[in-house]
């Protein structure tokens, strides 16, 4: 640990001579041109979103380990990496080079994230790590905490957070541009894999698969290829459905102008699920209390084909007379403001008329150099990241992953409790019955490593 500390310390002060500061909009970092602070990279998951995460680190710095339960998986990112060592188990990478990493891509299914993060970072890895950030909300409180108290850098893998748009319009918002916001509309076209579906039969493990190390700390099940690849974002155990999968990009922009933490009630309505996937569709309704001076304010989420009413949208500039098949809307005393647009990174102010020489508050945010860059620009002393796990993305997860809690209690009824929420000690007052789905029980063997 000495060995890993004093070479996290010589990357950080040998790039600090050199290293701008994001503050000003269009200033990018500097780096040295030094080989011996390139950072040291492991890529965990390799494949889907991973290969671009990878890619990132491997522009970045030196990928010097591969980590995938796909052995096919692993023999074409060695084609891209030739000089890192691979690995199924990143428990078994971690222990044999911890030494040789200083960060760490995580992109597995959301039911690893938090495991393969939080032992990295109690390693002392700098970590960034695929949205949602976590599968449960206390895993997402927990990783924070890791994060504070190994002192690492953090980055989430919303990268629409980097965004001059979603930034702008934070901005606009906070300036006051559309009054005091009280209601909030999310939608998306997700899902767009099979959720409502029942349990498959069993069927042999691919030669090429670590079915042991997918599972992980779930439920143990016998393998089908109904959960890998991809699949497996409709299931309870591994995946958090379309809110966990897509809500992270596309309720960022009210979540970073408006700090939509803590909402204080939740409740759904869906088609109704069977405890093994997730609903085809689902509705959900959050409440946030007044918070310094901002407004209570609703929260709509619509998924799997549902919209905001005909009523809100009519005024809205659509495309053939169609809404945006994914975006969001914000609802003000003094207007409205419209993004149809995963990220956010592209809104209209509405009505158009009041709006059309409308110029805003100054610049308030720092603008992005690139939200990779960001997490390597703070690896090497450069500011936090803004989507750092302990203030920005375990906050956003936790309010996220929150309206999974009334989706399950709908259970084949299709219309859910009203979640009653503590935030403060992550309780569901009036619903024991969601605990597992707040802190799950791990798999024997695997809840040390958080």
């Amino acid at each position: 640990m000495r060995s890993n500390e004093n070479r996290r310390n010589f990357i950080k002060l040998t790039a600090a001579a050199g290293a701008g500061f994001w503050a000003a909009a269009g200033v990018q970092a500097q780096e040295t041109k030094s080989p011996n602070e390139k950072i040291n990279f492991a890529s965990i998951g390799i494949g889907g979103k991973g290969s671009s995460d990878s890619n990132d680190a491997g522009r970045a710095g030196n990928m010097v380990a591969i980590v995938d339960i796909d052995k096919e998986r692993l023999e074409q990112a060695g084609a891209r990496f030739p000089d890192a060592k691979s690995y199924t188990d990143y428990r078994e990478m971690l222990t044999e080079m911890g030494d040789k990493i200083d960060a760490v891509t995580v992109s597995t299914p959301d039911h690893s994230h938090a495991p393969a993060s939080a032992m990295a970072m109690k390693m002392g890895k700098h970590c960034f790590t695929q949205k949602p950030l976590t599968h449960s909300i206390w895993e997402a409180r927990r990783l924070g905490e890791i994060a504070k108290e190994n002192k690492v850098v953090t980055q989430m893998g919303n990268q629409g957070t980097a965004e001059r748009g979603v930034r702008r319009a934070a901005e606009i918002i906070q300036g006051g541009g559309i009054g005091n916001v009280k209601e909030v509309h999310v939608w998306t076209n997700r899902p767009v894999w099979p959720q409502g579906v029942a349990k498959p039969e069993a069927q042999p493990v691919p030669d090429t698969l670590d079915w042991e190390m997918f599972i992980g700390p779930a439920p143990y099940r016998e393998y089908a290829d109904a959960y890998h690849p991809f699949k497996w974002r409709g299931w309870w155990d591994f995946g958090t459905g379309a809110l966990g999968d897509m809500a992270c990009h596309t309720f960022n922009m009210a979540f970073m102008a408006l700090n939509l933490r803590d909402p204080i009630s939740v409740e759904a309505e869906s088609s109704g699920h069977n405890g093994q996937t997730y609903p085809k569709w689902s509705v959900i309704k959050f409440e946030f209390p007044e918070l310094n001076g901002r407004a209570p304010i609703t929260m709509y989420w619509y998924d799997g084909g549902k919209l905001p009413s005909p009523e809100l949208t009519k005024d809205l500039p659509l495309d053939n007379g169609k809404l945006s098949s994914s975006g969001s809307l914000l609802i003000g005393d003094a207007g409205k403001i419209y993004s149809p647009n995963d990220y956010g990174a592209k809104f209209h102010l509405l009505p158009e008329e009041k709006y059309k020489n409308y110029e805003g508050p100054a610049e308030s945010i720092p603008r992005s150099p690139g939200h990779f860059k960001e997490f390597v620009d703070g690896i090497k002393g450069g500011p936090e990241p803004m989507s750092n796990f302990p203030n920005y993305a375990g906050p956003l997860s936790e309010t996220i992953l929150l309206g999974n809690l009334s989706v399950w209690t709908t259970g084949e009824s299709g219309k859910g409790k009203v979640i009653e929420w503590d935030a403060k000690n992550l309780v569901a007052k009036n619903a024991p019955e969601v605990a597992d789905i707040i802190k799950p029980k791990y798999r024997e063997g695997w809840a040390d490593l958080i």
